[in-house]
């Protein structure tokens, strides 16, 4: 990625109305990463399984009324806590309770989003294990539920995206998937008509694999099923159920080859400070998802697939530690709302707090920095340490490593 040149050009519609047309990376903010004191999600803790503080996928926030913050966090499962801010969530979170309705398999919790009466829609990674021969592979979909008790019980909505049958590689060489829909974050709109979902697709065909696109109706939230659509040929011209796509960020090398190299798991946000929508990415370079980097694009509008910039890789070493998210510290913030001031954490563990600085914008008091390569200044990178041991599993119940060492994130 860093070896090769970088097309810096941004196509945006700017949410006021008066900005639009082709950007150049100048136009683009900037961020600064300030190494600050530690601070670690509360994750999935269940000893017979093996799970200890354990994080998994994209873990939502949200508040409630009486000003008391939720967290998800899933492995398999997904688990909650609360508190009344992000640094005083309690350590014990708790399984919530899935009433199934024939969905099977496991359940990432990924997104969420509250209505103002309290009801809470919840969007989960789903996964099967009877696609193919090979028990371990399995091909991901996306399903949708809702809870009226602020996530502790949630009542299944149903799948409302997968990949065509005809998108099944059996014979890939990729570790866990073998084609389907998953790894994904959402974001309603600013007018509220529809959700958006960035998710990775991981058919057999390698010019539909890569960071796509669907959405969702918000007045379909409550029977969503056959509703959602996707991003395909520069329209929302396909279903969400086995329909095809088109990639807003498309593969460089094939998911199903041994040398894979792809963005997967976008974590999106809305930052008020800048007025842009924020994706963070993954980037797996072989068919054991190994880390390479994390890497951030930035959109004025969520509505417009194309408007994603070119994703540039953050100065830091993650040491494989995978699942990146920035989670604001401001009032009313949370996964999907950020400020100038947001945490990063990647696999729930945060040594850094990210400070967004509009196009042109300076930092007089960034002294120690992390910035994007080619941007100044900058410092040597390190992933600060020691980092906190965690078990830590694949989605197939794998071995048991430790953040510090080089390894899959899944």
């Amino acid at each position: 990625m860093e070896g090769r040149s970088i097309t810096r050009w941004l196509f945006a519609v700017c949410l006021a109305g008066f900005f639009a047309g082709l950007t150049h990376a100048q136009d683009l903010p900037n961020i600064f990463i300030r190494e600050t004191v530690y601070y670690g999600l509360p994750g999935v803790t269940d000893p017979a399984s093996g799970f200890f503080d354990s994080i998994d996928c994209n873990s939502p926030l949200h508040w409630d009324e009486r000003g008391n913050l939720y967290l998800f966090t899933s492995v398999r499962h997904a688990y909650r806590t609360s508190g009344r801010n992000l640094f005083e969530l309690s350590r014990n979170s708790e399984r919530t309770n899935y009433l199934e309705i024939g969905v099977t398999g496991d359940k990432w919790l990924e997104a969420t989003y509250r209505d103002s009466d309290g009801t809470l829609f919840g969007w989960y990674h789903n996964e099967a294990y009877s696609f193919c021969p090979n028990p371990n592979l399995s091909a991901p979909r996306i399903g949708m539920m809702v809870s009226y008790d602020e996530g502790r019980t949630w009542q299944d909505l149903g799948i409302i995206l997968t990949a065509p049958d005809s998108a099944l590689n059996c014979d890939t060489d990729n570790h866990y998937f073998a084609g389907g829909n998953g790894d994904f974050s959402v974001l309603l709109d600013a007018e509220k008509k529809y959700f958006y979902l960035l998710f990775g697709s991981y058919h057999k065909q390698i010019e539909e694999q890569g960071i796509s696109c669907a959405r969702l109706s918000y007045a379909d939230r409550f029977q969503p099923v056959g509703k959602a659509e996707k991003w395909y040929q520069d329209d929302w011209r396909e279903p969400g159920l086995g329909g095809h796509v088109t990639p807003v960020f498309p593969v460089q090398t094939d998911w199903h080859r041994a040398n894979a190299d792809a963005y997967w798991g976008p974590a999106l946000h809305y930052n008020s400070y800048l007025n842009m929508y924020v994706m963070l990415l993954n980037h797996a370079v072989d068919k054991y998802w190994k880390q390479e980097g994390i890497y951030i694009s930035y959109n004025y509008d969520l509505t417009n697939p194309a408007g994603w910039s070119t994703p540039e890789r953050l100065f830091l070493d993650p040491r494989g530690s995978a699942y990146p998210q920035v989670i604001g510290v401001g009032p009313g913030e949370t996964d999907k709302l950020v400020g100038k001031i947001g945490r990063l954490f990647l696999l729930g563990h945060s040594y850094w707090e990210l400070n967004f600085l509009r196009p042109g914008e300076t930092c007089e008091d960034c002294d120690r920095q992390f910035a994007v390569p080619g941007r100044e200044p900058s410092v040597p990178n390190r992933l600060p340490g020691p980092v906190r041991p965690t078990v830590q599993t694949t989605r197939r119940g794998g071995a048991q490593l430790h953040l510090a060492l080089p390894r899959s994130p899944r």
